[in-house]
C-alpha cells in the first residue's frame, strides 16, 4: 500500500517538554522505531507538525532584531529542513543502507483571499500563562487564544490548494524512496497578480495538507499518528467512548475539539470523501495495528457502513 503518515506533535515534542534538540531527537527516535518496520511492505510518505519549532524561531528572531524578523514562510522552510533531517537520520539508522530516503522542502499554495487571513486560528510556539500571554500580545501585536489551561499565539491557517513539488515527490516514490515532505503543512505561498510565487504570513494546517498530499499521490491510506489510541466521543467526560469507525455521512453526530482532534477528523473525512479510500487515526506506538485496521479509529466511505 501507499501510505501517508502524518506525525502529530507528540512525535517531535511531548506537551510540557523543553524545546531542545535532544528532546526532539528522542521523540523522533521513537517515531522512527514505529515507522521503520513498515518500509518492507508499504510505500511511505511522512509529514509532520512544526508549530512549536516555528514559534521558537520566531521568538529568537524577534529577540535579535524585531524589525528584521524572518517571515513565517521562511521559518516554515527552516523547520522542514531541520525536522526532516532528524526523521531521515533516525530512519536511516534503522533501515538497510541501500534504502532510499529523501526530505523534500514543499511549497503549498493557498488563495490570497482566503478568509483565514482575517481570523487567525493556528497555534504556534510555546504555551504561556494568562498574564504573560497578554503581555506578549500587547508587546508584539500577536493574536492569542486559549490552548487547554494556557494560552498560545495563533496565526492565519488558510486552506491548502496545491502542492508545488508533487511531481518530484512522485519521482522519488517511483524509485522506492521514503519521502518526508509537506512538513508543518508545507511552506505557505500564493500567486501574485502577475503569476509570481510569493510567501505568505501563515501556517497551513498539517492534517489538511497531509490529506491533500495523500489525495494527489493516489495514496491507499491516510494515517494521523497521535498520542491517543483513538478518537473518542465525549472526550474527558465519564461518558467518553472510543469510536471504532465513522463515515463522512455520520461524523456530524459527534463534536470534536477544534484545537486538537477536530482538524484530524475533518482532514480524514475530506480524504475519504474525495477518494473513496480509508483513513485512520490512532497511536503512533500502535501504528502497525492502526494500518491493519485492528486499532485506532477508521474513517471509511459511506457505502461500507
Amino acid at each position: 500500500m501507499r501510505i501517508v503518515v502524518a506525525l502529530g506533535g507528540n512525535a517531535l515534542l511531548q506537551r510540557g517538554e523543553a524545546l531542545t534538540a535532544a528532546n526532539q531527537r528522542e521523540n523522533i527516535r521513537i517515531a522512527a522505531a514505529a515507522l521503520a518496520p513498515l518500509a518492507d511492505e508499504h510505500e511511505l510518505i511522512i509529514s509532520h507538525g512544526n508549530g512549536p519549532q516555528v514559534g521558537l524561531l520566531a521568538l529568537q528572531g524577534a529577540a535579535y532584531k524585531p524589525e528584521e524578523a524572518f517571515p513565517l514562510d521562511v521559518l516554515g522552510a527552516q523547520t522542514e529542513g531541520m525536522i526532516g533531517y532528524m526523521i531521515e537520520q533516525e530512519l536511516r539508522n534503522r533501515l538497510p543502507p541501500d534504502k532510499p530516503l529523501a526530505t523534500m522542502l514543499t511549497m503549498v499554495e493557498v488563495e490570497p483571499d482566503d478568509p483565514a487571513f482575517g481570523n487567525p486560528t493556528k497555534f504556534v510556539g510555546p504555551v504561556y500563562a494568562d498574564n504573560e500571554a497578554q503581555h506578549l500580545a500587547r508587546e508584539k501585536g500577536w493574536a492569542i487564544k486559549r490552548d487547554g489551561e494556557n494560552f498560545r499565539r495563533v496565526v492565519p491557517s488558510p486552506a491548502p490548494r496545491r502542492i508545488a513539488e508533487i511531481a518530484p515527490i512522485r519521482w522519488l516514490l517511483d524509485k522506492s524512496a521514503i519521502v518526508i515532505c509537506a512538513g508543518g503543512g508545507g511552506i505557505p505561498v500564493t500567486r501574485s497578480p502577475d503569476g509570481l510565487v510569493v510567501g505568505v504570513e501563515a501556517v497551513i494546517d498539517k492534517d489538511a495538507a497531509s490529506a491533500l498530499l495523500a489525495h494527489n499521490l493516489d495514496a491507499d491510506l491516510l494515517v494521523m499518528a497521535t498520542d491517543v489510541d483513538a478518537v473518542y466521543r465525549d472526550w474527558g467526560q465519564t461518558t467518553q467512548r472510543r469510536i471504532q469507525s465513522v463515515t463522512p455521512g455520520t461524523v456530524d453526530a459527534y463534536e470534536f475539539p477544534a484545537g486538537s482532534m477536530g482538524p484530524k477528523v475533518q482532514a480524514a473525512v475530506d480524504f475519504v470523501t474525495r477518494t473513496g479510500k480509508r483513513a485512520a487515526i490512532g497511536a503512533l506506538t500502535e501504528l502497525g495495528a492502526v494500518i491493519a485496521g485492528q486499532a485506532g479509529t477508521a474513517i471509511i466511505p459511506d457505502e461500507r457502513s
